[in-house]
């Protein structure tokens, strides 16, 4: 049996959409035939956490801990946090000797996996999530174009040079990197996908919860998720007046521009029917998604939001939620308008209202978009078939290198 080693910025049990979809990826190889463990460098335990080992089993996963101290301004600080990490894997080799690393972005990881698996003459799959300067901008730690966002760019240029493979979420990060120079036939697309035994079997609304929240008898839309700025919760917000439907908004999660959004919907003459839950578990979120109708995604368009693809809008097709998304590329790549969901205008709220009006008045309509959203995510989306199209890489580079020692 083969054994693959996964290259993380962090991992479990700190919840992500990161470490979720390093879970749903781990679990479903494991399933598969493989052997795979993780290894995380010193941003897994940068928030106060206080590891006990080098080793850590977690949902029955494994994971090996970088523990190194590391210190000083950036950017010396991240080359440190480079050359540890490289260590760790070349430490890890003599204890729990793997065939081939596959490092997950950002760089960083990367860059500490090159170096390693150079040392260790094993292949390399580098997979890219999104492009870590445009997400900086879309998170507002970073400007497009400054000396920052050039540097990272130009670190996972040279990373992508340097590996044997390399993997994407979507096509609109294929598109990109073939644009840079990169062969079309060195790019793997690996999509996101949902893990259809969390979120395969829809549970029935929780009248307990519904009674909660003020929320019996009434027409729900709802958002799970983080609150960014590039999620256009605001244009959200202000379309809750402009709609005939008197429906309810439900905003689960946190972030950023939670305190705004609370101001912008306390200013809203439709404040009483604006609902804030704050983050609830991984665990929890069914409950949620059972009393939504409509799940909204208003994401602004920008670079990071035409290029990547979201797990959410997969993850309440596969609870049977209907799915209304502005018509950014991310978006357009998971969702045909009126079969397994409806587009708008982004950054335009009146258009959302228009939309989430337009599936209200149609509900004769619903139940066959449900049933064809959720055959999208079975036969295209779900993790136990994802997980296939890493295996021709993996054993095509596992091969290839094996030969060469060979020889």
């Amino acid at each position: 049996m083969s054994r693959i080693l996964h290259v993380l910025d962090h991992s479990l049990p700190l919840h992500s959409g990161y470490t979720f979809r390093t879970r749903a990826i781990m679990k479903a190889q494991a399933a598969a035939g493989w052997d795979v463990a993780g290894i995380t460098g010193v941003r897994q335990y940068q928030h106060g956490q206080i590891a006990d080992s080098l080793d850590e089993t977690v949902e029955g996963l494994h994971f090996h801990r970088t523990l190194d101290a590391v210190s000083g301004p950036s950017p010396l600080r991240e080359w440190r946090e480079i050359a540890v990490l490289a260590q760790s894997i070349i430490a890890l080799h003599t204890r729990w000797p793997f065939d081939l690393l596959h490092a997950h972005s950002p760089a960083l990881n990367g860059l500490a996996a090159v170096r390693a698996a150079r040392h260790l003459g094993l292949p390399m799959l580098y997979e890219i999530r999104a492009f870590w300067e445009d997400a900086a901008v879309g998170n507002g730690t970073g400007t497009e174009g400054s000396a920052k966002y050039r540097l990272t760019r130009a670190l996972e240029n040279y990373v992508i040079s340097q590996s044997d493979a390399v993997a994407v979420i979507c096509e609109g990060l294929k598109t990109d990197l073939v644009s840079r120079g990169v062969a079309q036939e060195k790019i793997t697309i690996s999509p996101n996908g949902v893990d259809l035994e969390l979120f395969g079997s829809p549970p029935p609304a929780d009248a307990a919860l519904a009674a909660q929240l003020g929320l019996t008898g009434k027409d729900v839309i709802g958002y799970i998720g983080s609150f960014y700025d590039y999620e256009g919760l605001d244009d959200l917000i202000a379309a809750i007046p402009l709609m005939k439907n008197d429906a309810h908004l439900l905003l689960v999660g946190g972030g950023p521009m939670e305190q705004a959004l609370r101001a912008q919907s306390l200013a809203s003459p439709c404040a009483d029917r604006i609902h804030f839950v704050g983050r609830v578990s991984h665990e929890e979120v069914e409950q949620y998604y059972s009393l939504v109708d409509i799940l909204a995604y208003p994401r602004k368009r920008m670079r990071l939001t035409d290029l990547v693809t979201p797990l959410k809008p997969l993850e309440a097709m596969a609870q049977g939620r209907l799915v209304a998304a502005s018509d950014v590329g991310g978006h357009k790549e998971l969702i045909q308008h009126n079969r397994t969901g409806t587009l708008f205008a982004a950054d335009n709220a009146p258009d959302l209202a228009l939309s989430i009006d337009g599936l209200f008045e149609n509900r004769a309509n619903w139940d066959s978009i449900r049933a064809t959203a959720r055959q999208f995510v079975d036969e295209e989306r779900s993790w136990q078939k994802n997980i296939y199209r890493y295996d021709p890489v993996y054993h095509l580079l596992i091969g290839d290198k094996a030969n060469v020692r060979a020889a």
